[in-house]
């Protein structure tokens, strides 16, 4: 992705501050949120949306796969997703895995609480 714009040193950029960097308007960030899962700003105390310095590159390389490769939504999302930015869709992961995951997790949860109690009573 070629697009390489050097941002402010900063650790979290307000939606204003992002779409001038981005060159969209903010309602645009905000459907963004909702089409890819990678992007997801906090909101601060007054509920403003704040991004992180990983959502802004994110925005920018969206920006570059829409504007400048003519991917569609979907064809974008597929495209980060295989370089390891967007996360795996939900409903794309099998109840098999899932159960997978979950015992797996279980069994992590187990072993940290293990090592909590040794840890407290050693």
């Amino acid at each position: 992705m070629s697009v390489r714009r050097e941002l402010p040193a900063k650790l979290y950029y307000r939606i204003g501050e992002v779409a001038g960097l981005v060159g969209v308007e903010p309602h645009v960030l905000r459907y963004w949120e909702t089409e890819f899962r990678s992007v997801r700003p906090q909101k601060s105390a007054k509920g403003q949306r704040i991004y992180s310095r990983r959502d802004v590159e994110t925005l920018l390389k969206v920006k570059e796969l829409l504007y400048a490769h003519r991917f569609t939504i979907a064809g974008a999302r597929r495209k980060l997703r295989e370089g390891g930015v967007e996360p795996v869709a939900p409903e794309a992961v099998s109840s098999e895995e899932t159960t997978r995951m979950r015992e797996a997790l279980v069994a992590l949860r187990t072993e940290i609480v293990a090592l909590i109690e040794e840890f407290d009573h050693g």
